[in-house]
């Protein structure tokens, strides 16, 4: 059984916390000139990964050069109200051993939430000894991020390129200068329980 610690880190204050999400041109130049995401080029009926740890993005994008359609990183500021939503109808991404595969289909489809625990990255994309969330959104989650809990869209591939840069020339003082600050984002009992994380409060740098 995985014990390792789940935690989200994340920048937050009292309204909003930061997501990042990568993105093609089409997408990202659409939503940066409308402050929203539109439809098209975004595809409402697909579901849509939000990841609140700037490294965790850095890592599944590879910096923004992976390809194509992880080009462009956004950080979308979002209500804080709307991600305790999210992970309160949150179910795991992956089936539970005690639960059937008919089960599981019916629990899939009643859910728009999907949560999903992978290992944090250092800022040479190293997995380290816990590990950050993901949340997939669908149906009625995906028109809540869209309509309601989106307040600021931004276009920070220049800040991941410097980074990287950085990094690659072994100036890792100055690319973690760079990084933006995160905490341990505060959860209710309820929450932690509900999503399986293992801490509610603290900081991390």
């Amino acid at each position: 059984m995985n014990q390792l610690q789940k935690e989200i880190r994340a920048s937050f204050n009292e309204k909003t916390i930061r997501v990042y999400q990568a993105y093609n041109n089409d997408i990202a130049d659409s939503a940066l000139k409308a402050k929203r995401f539109i439809s098209p080029p975004f595809k409402r009926d697909r579901m849509t990964w939000i990841k609140p740890s700037f490294l965790w993005m850095m890592y599944r994008s590879g910096w923004g050069q992976k390809d194509v359609n992880q080009s462009r990183i956004l950080a979308i500021d979002i209500l804080r109200t709307g991600f305790e939503w999210a992970l309160q109808e949150g179910i795991s991404s992956s089936k539970p051993e005690n639960v059937s595969q008919d089960e599981w289909q019916d629990i899939k489809q009643a859910s728009p939430v999907r949560v999903q625990w992978d290992p944090e990255r250092d800022i040479e994309l190293n997995p380290l000894p816990y590990r950050t969330i993901q949340i997939g959104l669908s149906k009625l989650a995906v028109e809540y991020y869209l309509d309601s809990w989106i307040q600021k869209i931004t276009d920070i591939t220049p800040v991941a390129h410097e980074v990287h840069a950085y990094v690659k020339n072994g100036k890792m003082k100055e690319a973690k200068a760079l990084l933006p600050k995160e905490d341990v984002y505060p959860l209710s009992k309820s929450l932690q329980i509900r999503i399986g994380a293992t801490c509610s409060s603290g900081s991390h740098s």
